[in-house]
């Protein structure tokens, strides 16, 4: 009777003449990721606002920004500079500047920023502390093509009206905003300085003067004003006697003043207007001045 047979040993993997080259191979990969793994960076990348963290094999700023196509150039921020390292764990930011055609108070300039917001641009612009009127909203943000920002800054300016006047703070366009805002109003024909479109700038005088609806000749005019006014009250607008008592540049009483139209106090009105009412009071007496300026009247003349 034949003996059974045994079945052949399975062959081990370990015994075959290439397992030594296949456990080299897979240490040699084990160490190569490794290697590689321990080469990579986490990095946080914020471009213009956006953040993303990515993983980087790369040397230098430069070479991550180039990987992830974030263009950069003159006036563009980049932090860390573009030749900085790339280091493990580092946050990187980009931000490309922006053109702001930039209004302030009338003046206008041009300015690059790299700020994403309006607020932002006002500090990198050193305006943070500015106080007055935008043309945008603080939050809003500033697009890549650019932007235009009007700034009408809070400014103190004086009204002389309604024989009176006045310190107001404003923030108005031109002086036509100034004085609606005041409350002032005129009559048709008043005259106006600064014209009523103009810019009323810190420490602008608003005058508004009646209107003339009385000519004055020539003759008159040619007369030698500033000499009577530096007679009678020594060229001083604001000057008071109070024997009369008169007022201003001609010392006025009410009575002549208010007959020649003047309205509230002479002396709180300009030297122009006190020149008109005089030269009209002139007039009014056909020139018969010893009754008004007794003691300085032939300064008229030279």
């Amino acid at each position: 009777m034949r003996g059974k047979r045994r079945a052949p040993r399975p062959r081990i993997p370990w015994r075959s003449p290439w397992t030594p080259l296949a456990c080299l191979a897979g240490l040699l990969a084990t160490g190569a990721i490794a290697v590689l793994g321990g080469m990579a960076k986490d990095v946080v990348l914020i471009v213009d606002g956006e953040r993303q963290e990515v993983r980087s094999f790369a040397d230098s700023v430069h070479e991550l920004l180039a990987d992830h196509d974030v263009p950069f150039g003159d006036g563009d921020l980049v932090r860390p500079g573009a030749r900085a390292p790339l280091a493990d764990g580092v946050r990187v930011e980009v931000r490309h500047a922006r053109p702001i055609t930039l209004t302030v108070d009338g003046r206008t300039s041009r300015r690059l920023v790299t700020a994403t917001t309006v607020r932002d641009a006002l500090a990198e612009m050193d305006m943070a502390a500015l106080r007055g009127r935008l043309s945008a909203p603080r939050y809003e943000p500033v697009p890549l093509s650019g932007m235009a920002l009007i700034i009408y800054t809070r400014r103190t300016v004086h009204i002389v009206a309604n024989g009176t006047r006045r310190d107001v703070t404003t923030t108005g366009r031109t002086v036509r905003q100034v004085l609606k805002r005041a409350g002032i109003s005129y009559e048709p024909g008043s005259l106006i300085r600064p014209p009523l479109r103009a810019f009323p700038g810190e420490g602008s005088v608003i005058t508004v003067l009646p209107p003339r609806t009385e000519p004055v000749g020539d003759e008159v005019m040619r007369l030698d004003w500033d000499a009577l006014a530096m007679c009678e009250s020594g060229g001083d607008p604001t000057a008071y006697n109070p024997s009369g008592p008169y007022y201003g540049l001609y010392q006025f009483s009410l009575p002549m003043w208010q007959l020649v139209g003047g309205t509230g106090m002479p002396h709180a009105w300009p030297p122009e207007e006190q020149t008109y009412r005089a030269q009209l009071l002139y007039q009014r007496v056909a020139g018969r001045w010893q009754e008004q300026w007794p003691n300085c009247g032939a300064h008229l003349f030279g």
